[in-house]
């Protein structure tokens, strides 16, 4: 009896023991529920403003085909918006015609056809250019620039016959090409369809059918016989300056860049019994003994008599600009290069150096900003960031440290960063229990807590 009257004693402290612990844990768990609420206010207050934030932006607009009376009207150059209804449809990209397969020799073809064509515009004559496939027009082995060398492209261009100006004509008035007086024009030799011979024209000779004798009209007002620089002189006439019925030899002195003297048999049958041109090469010349060099012309030179007196139908045109030394080419497929000059393969070379340096150089300076529609530019980016997702992860991580690497004083960061540290954490946007350690409760005053003595007895506050 007397051990279950002491029971019976014990048993109200022991339910006062627990139920001061009890009360205890509840006091904890207020506090640490409190605390988790002051944490969470400003998350909440975040989370509304966002949400605030996106209410104000503006209702995104729906697809609209052209097709469509119904749908609103677009602003120019902003492409539309997915509603979210139905399946989402790409924005509308141009087709650059640069990305066919077939653009780069569609181009190439394209830049020949007008090149061509401007030529043959320039010209009247087809085909427009010709390839220069000897030396007779050189001075000296050497290629000069802006003189007619073996290899060089010239073109005929064609013109009246009363505009071609002889050499005895441009002496005259100063007239010059390529590095001497008068024209230099391209023929047929003797009028037959043969390889065109490309040579300059001394002088114009009128045939007379019915006296068989010529005359040369261009010559008139010329020095001429004995006189100081004469400039030509015929046999069988008053003081040699006739120029009318003439038949024995006509003199031409001082031609070209050699100073040769060409003489002429106008009684040879090799010029014809025709009007027409006396022709001859810059560098056809033959030189012998002490008598000095003495000209070759197309008519009656020997060994480079070639045609009879070049009549005005013979002639295809009139060189008129040329694109020196890319004819060698044509030249050397043929296995005809041999008269070509050493200078112009270097020549040639630097200028195809120099036009790949330009077409890069052109390249470089279109890839500037701006060029490409924002829409293609866009779809670019993207598909960069699909091939290379790691790089533009870390670009993107970049961008986000350094937006967010200043923090304000005392550790308070601005909803800004908040916003992007909350997308980085996995779960963001949700609220995750925390659970408490005895870390959190550091610093914090030790709570009263009353505990009964060993009878059970509980202290009076004042006792505290």
């Amino acid at each position: 009896m007397r051990a279950r009257a002491e029971a019976d004693r014990m048993a109200p402290s022991r339910r006062s023991r627990r139920s001061i612990d009890d009360d205890l844990d509840d006091e904890t768990d207020a506090r640490e529920d409190l605390e988790e609420d002051e944490e969470e206010t400003p998350r909440r207050r975040r989370r509304a403003s966002h949400r605030s934030s996106d209410r104000d932006r503006p209702p995104p607009r729906r697809w609209r085909s052209p097709d469509d009376p119904d749908g609103e009207d677009e602003e120019p150059g902003v492409p539309p918006t997915w509603s979210g209804s139905g399946p989402r449809r790409r924005p509308p990209v141009f087709y650059r015609a640069r990305d066919s397969l077939y653009f780069e020799p569609l181009v190439a073809l394209a830049i020949i056809v007008v090149l061509l064509v401007s030529l043959y515009a320039y010209t009247s004559n087809w085909p427009p250019i010709y390839v220069v496939e000897s030396n007779s027009m050189q001075h000296g082995s050497n290629d000069v620039v802006g003189l007619i060398n073996t290899g060089d492209l010239v073109l005929a261009q064609k013109v009246a016959p009363s505009t071609i100006v002889p050499y005895v004509v441009g002496l005259a008035t100063s007239f010059s090409t390529y590095g001497e007086y008068g024209d230099v024009i391209l023929y047929h030799p003797n009028g037959a369809g043969a390889t065109p011979v490309i040579h300059r024209a001394l002088v114009y000779l009128v045939w007379d059918p019915t006296s068989s004798t010529y005359s040369a009209p261009q010559l008139d007002g010329l020095p001429c016989g004995n006189l100081p620089n004469a400039v030509y002189s015929t046999t069988g006439t008053p003081a040699g300056c006739g120029t009318t019925g003439l038949t024995g030899t006509l003199e031409l002195y001082r031609i070209g860049w050699r100073a040769v003297n060409v003489s002429i048999d106008l009684s040879a049958p090799a010029l014809g019994a025709h009007s027409g041109y006396v022709t001859m090469g810059d560098n056809n010349y033959v030189c012998s003994g002490p008598s000095g060099c003495i000209g070759t012309p197309d008519q009656t030179g020997t060994p480079y008599q070639i045609s009879s007196l070049v009549e005005t139908g013979w002639i295809i045109g009139v060189a008129r600009g040329m694109l020196p030394w890319f004819g060698a080419l044509k030249l050397l497929l043929e296995g005809h290069s041999s008269m070509v000059p050493p200078q112009s393969w270097q020549f040639m070379g630097l200028t195809i150096a120099g036009v790949i340096l330009l077409a890069f150089g052109v390249h470089w300076a279109l890839r500037a900003e701006g060029i490409e529609s924002p829409i293609r530019k866009e779809e670019d980016e993207a598909r960069r960031a699909k091939d290379d997702p790691d790089d533009e992860e870390d670009r993107g991580r970049g961008r986000r440290s350094s937006g967010s690497s200043l923090r304000a004083w005392g550790g308070e960061t601005s909803d800004r960063d908040e916003r992007s540290d909350a997308d980085e954490r996995p779960n963001a946007g949700r609220s995750v229990p925390r659970k408490s350690s005895r870390s959190d409760r550091r610093g914090r005053p030790p709570p009263k807590v009353r505990r009964a003595d060993r009878h059970g007895r509980r202290p009076r506050d004042e006792d505290l």
